[in-house]
């Protein structure tokens, strides 16, 4: 039923209505998003990453075949973007989580270095499920839908990415 809305909304904003764009972007950025973090592992990076994302996207609407997997050809967008930031700006993909300060300061801080270590040692796809699932906030039910896979994997692998964390955090004494 939200796919079906989802793709009303995106059959007005091709037609032309300019409000559409809102309820488009409140229900598709998130695992955007977080898709590009993945890529450039930089919060300022991946904000204007997707900024630009969006700009493509409703420059390229008619190339979009609806019915199809809106979120999933943003998200594409968002990672060749993101692979096209990473390049022009000469950065490797890996962080140095030594050379991070906060990393050893207050709880508050702490938060940064877990979406950096996920970002390190999940494989793409646990990434974007767990940031989905457990910070983002959508139900597994929610997340499969988006990813266009079946509930129990984005179960399997939610639990999995959860479990290496876990132990690499009791590892370092932290969990």
């Amino acid at each position: 039923m939200e796919r079906d809305k989802l793709e009303r909304k995106i059959a007005a904003l091709a037609a032309g209505d300019k409000r559409a764009f809102d309820y488009i972007y409140e229900h598709t950025n998130r695992p955007v998003y977080f898709a590009i973090l993945y890529i450039v592992k930089n919060k300022a990076d991946a904000e204007d990453v997707l900024q630009e994302t969006y700009v493509r996207a409703l420059r390229a609407l008619e190339s979009y075949a609806a019915g199809t997997n809106f979120i999933g050809w943003l998200v594409r967008i968002g990672k060749n973007l993101a692979l096209n930031h990473l390049q022009r700006a000469g950065r490797e993909v890996a962080t140095d989580f030594t050379e991070q300060p906060w990393k050893y300061g207050a709880h508050e801080q702490e938060l940064p270095y877990l979406f950096d270590l996920a970002a390190k040692v999940l494989a793409e796809d646990e990434y974007e499920i767990l940031m989905l699932c457990q910070v983002a906030g959508y139900k597994r039910r929610e997340a499969a839908q988006m990813l266009g896979i079946p509930i129990g994997t984005v179960t399997w692998k939610n639990n999995e990415a959860l479990k290496k964390l876990r132990n690499i955090l009791e590892k370092e004494g932290q969990a």
